[in-house]
């Protein structure tokens, strides 16, 4: 029996079912009411009183934001690490995968005990100039013991909690920092001092270190061509008999063997990079005849290209059955996508079976890229050395049973919902 069920159990029905509302509520919703009053031991107390401040604050990153119409001043926010054993010094630079203890202020200009409810404190950390929260801090105030009902008129109040730099965060984030209860927000209440969407900008922070690369991710030798490659999707050119074919693909959720194989090689001379699919499909399709139609949501084989390897700027290059081609480029992990670049790409493919005939059993098809270098993103030099490597992943979409399944397999699987997860990204060495 878990806890709920001994609470409810050990309450009245009234109470019993006002409180398994709430449990829901909690499960179901992290912006669940605070849960009731209890008693305060006497070390919790003391940490209370911590918090609870004498004299003014002198916060990293100062403010003056009046919120909740006047009830409420937030005063600033000051950061640290909680790794360095450093003191109180504060820093506005933090490497990756290092713990950094926020400490917001805030002046109580009205009691909050008649509010409605207790207010939780939200800081949602983001790349710079991006919608996309990397971290998402929420949480009761002052480590869950005082909540903002207990917040009196003259109170100056300290929130601290820590949060931890994603290992795969950009070199710049942002603080983006508010109250919230149940569904909504409370108000900031001048509009110069908001987002739009009542988020405060609480800090700016730099971030240092090497970015991990996982030791499992996969690794492809690239031979130059020794022979002639002509572009029509049947790979049976000499310049493609010395380059070795990769591991077949992976589901891209969790690694495992797919329901059909796809498999890849590459090669490359002075002025492009080439890209070869094979794929076992029992029943090949695609509708769009468009360039640069969402592909992506049919069947396709894909490439996507870091060539200096640095985590933000990628190119993406797709491919359907029907020779359709999808190209676009980023200026971060689905930031800034340009539909307008150009690859450049020369493609073709080779069907056996037939297309979009349901009726029928294919064999399958295959596919050929010639990608002129000089189009993609950032690279840093070409024609390559031997060792120089470049940040790669190559995937293959499949609709099976009817057509009513997908199943994505790739070179390298991201092990996440997300084909744009950089760090999954294998690693593609000239020879």
């Amino acid at each position: 029996m878990n806890r709920s069920s001994l609470l409810c159990l050990s309450l009245p029905r009234p109470l019993s079912l006002f409180w398994m509302l709430c449990l829901t509520l909690a499960c179901s919703d992290p912006s669940a009411p605070a849960p009731p009053p209890r008693h305060l031991s006497q070390a919790e107390q003391a940490e209370v009183d911590r918090h609870l401040l004498q004299e003014r604050p002198n916060p990293q990153f100062p403010a003056s934001i009046e919120m909740g119409h006047g009830r409420l001043r937030y005063l600033g926010t000051s950061l640290r690490s909680a790794d360095r054993g450093e003191g109180k010094a504060t820093s506005k630079s933090f490497q990756r995968g290092e713990r950094v203890r926020a400490a917001h202020y805030f002046e109580v200009l009205e009691t909050l005990e008649g509010d409605g409810g207790s207010w939780k404190i939200f800081l949602h950390v983001a790349p710079e100039r991006s919608k996309k929260t990397l971290i998402n801090a929420d949480h009761f105030p002052v480590l869950g013991l005082w909540s903002t009902r207990h917040w009196k008129k003259g109170d100056l109040i300290e929130d601290t909690h820590d949060f931890t730099i994603p290992e795969s965060a950009p070199d710049r984030l942002v603080g983006w920092l508010g109250l919230y209860r149940l569904d909504r927000r409370m108000k900031v209440d001048a509009r110069q001092n908001h987002d739009g969407r009542d988020r405060i900008r609480a800090f700016q922070i730099d971030v240092t270190g090497t970015r991990p690369v996982p030791k499992d991710l996969p690794s492809y030798r690239a031979k130059k061509r020794t022979g002639p490659i002509e572009v029509d999707g049947r790979l049976d050119d000499a310049g493609w008999q010395a380059a070795p074919w990769t591991e077949p693909f992976r589901r891209t959720g969790d690694g495992k063997k797919p329901h059909f194989s796809t498999r890849a090689k590459l090669s490359w001379d002075d002025e492009a990079l080439y890209v070869a699919f094979e794929v076992e499909d029992r029943d090949i399709w695609a509708t769009h005849t468009e360039r640069d139609a969402p592909i992506y949501e049919e069947e396709v084989v894909e490439i996507f290209i870091d060539a200096d390897g640095d985590g933000r700027t990628y190119d993406e290059l797709q491919l359907s059955p029907r020779g359709v081609q999808f190209d676009a480029a980023f200026t971060g992990r689905r930031q800034g996508m340009n539909l307008g670049w150009d690859s450049g790409m020369t493609s073709a493919v080779h069907l056996r079976g037939t297309l979009d005939d349901a009726s029928d059993r294919d064999e399958g098809w295959s596919a050929e890229m010639r990608i002129p270098v000089d189009r993609l993103t950032d690279v840093p030099r070409w024609p390559p050395r031997p060792g120089d490597r470049w940040r790669v992943n190559l995937y293959r979409l499949e609709w099976h049973s009817e057509r009513k399944r997908n199943e994505g397999s790739a070179f390298s699987p991201p092990l996440v919902g997300d084909f744009h997860h950089l760090p999954r990204f294998g690693w593609l060495e000239f020879e």
